[in-house]
């Protein structure tokens, strides 16, 4: 019995896998702009050539021409035939793979329900062209022609059978119409029905660039206003975001704005918003919170300012947060949506809602606040209650300390009763908690006497002068300013200029040029030039990698003494407002810098 693996778990085998971190388990990354670069490991070079972008989930050589997407990287590496290495990646994913027998009509029928759609599709295109009725609409609606084909919009006529009849004379049958989900029978299975009838049709696009759904809006104000294809074997709803093949054409995009209808993303488009998508017709799921993930690096939510659309926010925010994602919330007028609001307002005062976004946890506050009356004390307690039982959620121990000072700005209520609040039994002084946030997960840091940081620098300038290829890859990571010699630090910045002007580097003069430099400790200069190496090089990647690792690691320790230094100062006197803000301030410094010589280490 011949086996498989059906699409919907190859799609999310390749949905759940993170590129980046898969392929760093074979190839040295570095971040290079929006993506990332190493050493190919499909052949042999000395200057990275091998980009892996995290945004399209795809790898490219422009050395050898190898690319692909994480399964075909598992193939090649791996020496994996195609279903073998979704196994691999479905194991390290922990996705169970059950074994079926093959349904080749499953397969057979799913090609035919695309086909279906796309020549639907064209039909419903074609009618709305000549259809003035709709395309007036659409025209009050301030959708043009451009943004009609972009989105390939269409109308379905008002007749019970047009389509049916319509697909049925290009030869598909019955069986197949229906399963794509656009006729259903009539009672008493006499005849069909087309499910789309009067209205204005938004086809759903997959990033394959398959139609693979419909939604359909009336005219008026009958009801249902919106109606939505049915789940099939080539849909299903809850895995899919309306705009997001759009989005997918914009590889320098970082946001991502999601909204709740077809209309809202259409009308941003218009608008030059070209990053907003939209949830099917149904609650948003963990599979598209997954998408949203993958396709920004900022993610703002705007939905309706109604209380369905204030509770739908809320749900969203709760979604996103299982999948590490921080929402901001884009809060609209009472009674606009975004299609209404881009179009009467315009752009430029949009992006000023956008700029003016709520973090997730101010916009909870906000929602909970118009639950109270603050001027009476048992509402005001409960209040704090609230906000304190949401505050014991934030896993970052300063961003509780930031909304305990805020809470207790608002309330009047101290801040060392809203932290017994949180804290309960556990409550720690005020002070002993500040400690704790500058003690807090921080790695052993091993110690390096300085001349070690001397030496690497002084390998560093070695390996730069030695060869222009390791002075590229060095130069990636590493620059003038990161050194604490000064010495180093001039002559690298003088190697960077004469490769900069194509000059081949001749150490004598190198040597003569450093010395033309003022204010330079000679002793010191000679000992850089007298400086030897003593490294393999097959090692030499990982040799540089090390050095500047080093070097970096130097800088950061030295500015962490200052910090905790300032810090020691500000907790041995009694602070003003501006003094615990600058406390505070510097203790997420502090923070900020241990995850970043951690992360480094």
């Amino acid at each position: 019995m011949t086996l498989y693996i059906s699409d919907e778990i190859i799609q999310k085998v390749k949905e759940d896998s993170d590129i980046v971190n898969i392929v760093s388990e074979y190839v040295n990354l570095k971040k290079s702009g929006s993506n990332y670069v190493g050493l190919c490991p499909f052949h042999s070079e000395k200057t990275p050539s091998f980009t892996v972008s995290e945004t399209k989930q795809y790898y490219h050589c422009f050395g050898c021409g190898e690319g692909g997407d994480i399964v075909s990287f598992i193939m090649k590496k791996e020496n994996l035939e195609f279903l073998d290495a979704v196994k691999f990646l479905a194991d390290k994913l922990g996705i169970e793979i059950e074994d079926k027998a093959v349904n080749f009509n499953d397969k057979e029928d799913k090609s035919e329900i695309y086909e279906i759609n796309k020549v639907s599709a064209r039909y419903f295109r074609d009618n709305l062209y000549k259809n003035s009725f709709a395309l007036e609409y659409l025209r009050k609606r301030n959708i043009n022609a451009k943004t009609i084909r972009q989105f390939g919009l269409g109308f379905s006529l008002n007749s019970w059978d047009n389509l049916y009849r319509y697909l049925s004379q290009k030869g598909y049958s019955d069986n197949a119409i229906e399963k794509a989900g656009l006729i259903g029978k009539k009672s008493g299975n006499n005849g069909y029905y087309d499910k789309f009838r009067n209205r204005i049709i938004f086809p759903i696009i997959d990033t394959k660039s398959r139609v693979i759904g419909f939604g359909g809006r009336v005219l008026d104000d009958s009801h249902p206003k919106y109606l939505n294809s049915q789940d099939t074997i080539a849909f299903n709803k809850g895995n899919h975001l309306y705009g997001l093949n759009l989005l997918n054409k914009h590889s320098n995009r970082k946001r991502i704005l999601l909204v709740e209808g077809y209309m809202d993303v259409i009308s941003l488009y218009a608008k030059g918003i070209n990053y907003s998508v939209a949830s099917l017709g149904t609650a948003l799921t963990d599979r598209q919170c997954k998408l949203i993930k993958r396709y920004g690096e900022e993610v703002y939510i705007c939905y309706d300012s109604d209380l369905a659309g204030i509770n739908a926010a809320l749900r969203a925010i709760d979604l996103m947060l299982k999948v590490d994602v921080n929402p901001r919330i884009i809060s609209l007028p009472k009674g606009m949506d975004p299609d209404d609001y881009i179009n009467q307002k315009g752009l430029i005062e949009f992006e000023k809602q956008l700029n003016n976004s709520l973090n997730y946890m101010d916009f909870k506050i906000n929602i909970i606040r118009e639950k109270y009356d603050l001027e009476k004390l048992e509402e005001k307690v409960n209040f704090t209650k609230e906000i304190a039982n949401l505050i014991k959620g934030l896993k970052s121990p300063i961003e509780q300390d930031v909304y305990i000072d805020k809470i207790s700005d608002k309330t009047g209520i101290s801040k060392e009763a809203i932290e017994k609040e949180i804290r309960g039994k556990f409550y720690k002084k005020k002070e002993l908690y500040k400690k704790d946030i500058i003690k807090e997960n921080i790695k052993p840091i091993k110690t390096i006497l300085p001349t070690a940081y001397l030496k690497a620098e002084m390998d560093i300038i070695r390996l730069s002068i030695t060869d222009k290829d390791y002075y590229e890859i060095i130069a990636d990571r590493l620059k003038f300013r990161d050194f604490e010699s000064n010495e180093c630090r001039m002559i690298y910045e003088l190697i960077g200029k004469m490769y900069a002007n194509e000059e081949n580097i001749d150490e004598k003069v190198l040597f003569v040029k450093t010395l033309e430099i003022p204010n330079l400790d000679k002793e010191t200069v000679n000992n850089i030039f007298k400086n030897t190496l003593n490294y393999q090089p097959s090692n030499i990647n990982r040799i540089i990698d090390d050095l500047i690792n080093t070097i970096l690691v130097s800088k950061l320790l030295n500015k962490r003494k200052e910090l905790i230094v300032k810090i020691e100062e500000l907790e041995k006197i009694k602070r003003n407002s501006d003094e615990e803000s600058l406390l505070l301030r510097l203790c997420l410094e502090l923070t900020a810098l241990n995850k970043e010589i951690n992360l480094i280490n």
